[in-house]
């Protein structure tokens, strides 16, 4: 009788995995020398946010590691003064 699941191996048969291949990141800031970050402007920094809040990593954002270190400490003075909530909208 032949092995279940088609392997050799008897165990079950095994797929190659698509390789995806994802665009690379850029940072805005670095790409536009003219883009420049304020904690004056709650527009521009309400884009690094989540909707809770939450500053977004620069894994997902994309931001190099030295402009979301600004970045954090802009959108962090932004919420001291009020222009950013420090928490969005709670649905309870």
């Amino acid at each position: 009788m032949a092995p279940r699941g088609g392997s050799k191996r008897g165990g079950p048969a095994r797929r190659r995995k698509k390789r995806i291949y994802h665009r690379r990141k850029v940072c805005r800031f670095c790409a536009d020398s003219k883009m420049v970050i304020n904690y004056k402007d709650p527009k521009s920094l309400k884009y690094f946010t989540t909707e809770r809040g939450k500053i977004i990593p620069r894994r997902i954002s994309g931001t190099c590691a030295k402009h979301q270190r600004v970045l954090t400490v802009a959108i962090k003075r932004a919420r001291t003064i009020a222009l950013l909530p420090y928490v969005g909208t709670v649905d309870v």
